[in-house]
């Protein structure tokens, strides 16, 4: 397999199009945020910004796997790049079309919409300035497509749109996104319109560098938070802010202790707060004091006015006691989160990719690891360790396949049980992915299925799963 250089933002790289029929959607749509064709089941968007289109490598594409009573298939998918029917611009060399990806209804009709991030996206003679492309949802699941406003701005090399977030930020019932690069980070407030004008976008001018965002709602007010990370000298852990809306503006706080360059909200422990989950994959050095060696995440708990900066939060890392695996330099434990109630008991649960594990002596295999939440945080109690040399997963761990680059629970099946979607972007070179479904006990190995980038008619080296939409 090629060695490649690991990204902690989430790196990818090519794309075409293939779609086949999703299914039809019931009479109503469902406005489950993540649906795309309606019909009730949720479906699960990846990123592979590595394909090749045509002669272009790293073009990029998206691959949608349409959900239904029986999980995902390779058959039920559509492929989209920026060469696709209604989508504009072209497919070029190095647009990492798909790098990035964030679902959400933005014009309001009931179909979950898809915003895609090409940081790698020239503009005229200006190379890598980066673009963000919205594709709408419909009966037949996503087509048609337009472009976010771009800033005048916009430097060369920028990679705008290397982070996105959907939600609705400000109360009033329509999603808004929120989009990140090198040097402006951006906000557009919805509805949007079917040519991608939003009511309005303006500069989050408070920030610098931003290395990701995620949102979700902390304080229980019925608004998101936005969460970025931002990389800078002193705080090389990922400095942590979060946007609040006060019911008139937008008020900054940050989290002067908390490090982080990945994240996801949910309620951990039941009581009704959304909690901030935030990986720290680095190691600490000489520079970065802060983490611990292979990884770690971390838990801190919402309240009525977000996230005390004073609480001590929950710390799990692979030394943690009850936690499985060893703690290793260079496992990127965290370097992936997602949260989701896998096992029905009310609580969300964590899932932590360390795509840089060794499986033995197998280099860079990667490991998942499944924490629950309970009323008393998250724990350790009845975690489980998954790798492709897990009984009953599909596959086996080789070098580079990175298990774990991204990961994802969603109720794919409509069961009330989160699946656990696991990409693996260095699969035979070219990226899979692997889904578990959720249990009572957990993900269950029964019954899973792994779906590869030739699968799903990918070329070149697709990074197939190097990211999913959240």
């Amino acid at each position: 397999m090629r060695k490649r250089v690991l990204l902690l933002a989430a790196t990818l790289t090519t794309g075409l199009l293939s779609a086949l029929p999703a299914t039809p959607a019931v009479a109503a749509p469902s406005r489950l945020t993540g649906d795309f064709n309606g019909d009730g089941y949720l479906d699960v968007a990846l990123g592979a910004a590595g394909h090749q289109v045509g002669s272009h490598p790293q073009a990029g594409a998206v691959v949608v796997l349409y959900g239904s009573s029986s999980g995902l298939s390779a058959a039920r998918r559509a492929v989209i790049t920026q060469d696709s029917a209604g989508v504009p611009g072209a497919a070029e060399q190095g647009d990492l079309f798909g790098q990035t990806v964030a679902a959400g209804d933005l014009d309001g009709d009931g179909y979950s919409d898809l915003v895609v991030g090409a940081p790698g996206e020239s503009i005229g003679t200006r190379n890598g300035v980066g673009s963000a492309t919205v594709l709408f949802g419909g009966t037949s699941g996503l087509s048609g497509a337009a472009v976010l406003p771009q800033p005048s701005t916009l430097p060369e090399y920028g990679d705008f749109a290397a982070g996105l977030a959907v939600a609705d930020f400000d109360g009033d019932g329509k999603r808004d996104v929120t989009v990140t690069g090198r040097a402006d980070t951006r906000l557009y407030k919805g509805p949007f319109t079917r040519k991608g004008a939003p009511v309005v976008h303006v500069a989050v001018g408070e920030l610098g560098t931003t290395a990701g965002v995620f949102a979700g709602d902390l304080n229980h007010d019925g608004t998101a938070e936005r969460v970025y990370s931002s990389l800078f000298d002193g705080d090389e852990g990922g400095g942590i802010d979060y946007f609040s809306w006060n019911g008139s503006k937008y008020a900054m706080r940050n989290l002067p202790k908390a490090d982080g360059v990945s994240g996801s909200v949910a309620d951990v422990n039941g009581d009704g707060y959304g909690d901030l989950v935030l990986g720290d994959p680095s190691d600490p050095g000489r520079i970065k004091k802060s983490g611990h060696q292979g990884g770690q995440i971390s838990v801190w708990y919402g309240g009525p006015n977000g996230p005390d900066p004073a609480q001590t939060p929950t710390v799990v890392h692979q030394d943690t006691a009850g936690a499985p695996g060893v703690a290793e330099a260079g496992d990127l434990f965290g370097s992936s989160i997602s949260t989701g109630d896998i096992n029905g008991d009310g609580y969300a649960d964590v899932a932590v990719g360390a795509p840089d594990e060794a499986v033995g002596k197998v280099v860079s295999a990667g490991t998942v690891t499944v924490l629950f939440g309970s009323a008393s945080g998250l724990t350790t109690k009845g975690s489980k360790l998954y790798t492709q040399d897990t009984p009953g997963v599909p596959g086996g761990s080789e070098k580079l396949d990175r298990f774990g680059q991204s990961v994802r629970l969603i109720d794919i099946d409509n069961n009330r049980k989160a699946d656990l979607v696991v990409g693996a972007g260095g699969e035979n070179g070219y990226g899979a992915v692997t889904v578990l479904r959720g249990s009572a006990s957990g993900p269950t190995t029964t019954n899973a299925k792994f779906i590869g980038a030739r699968d799903v008619a990918l070329k070149g080296y697709a990074d197939f799963g190097w990211t999913i939409a959240q």
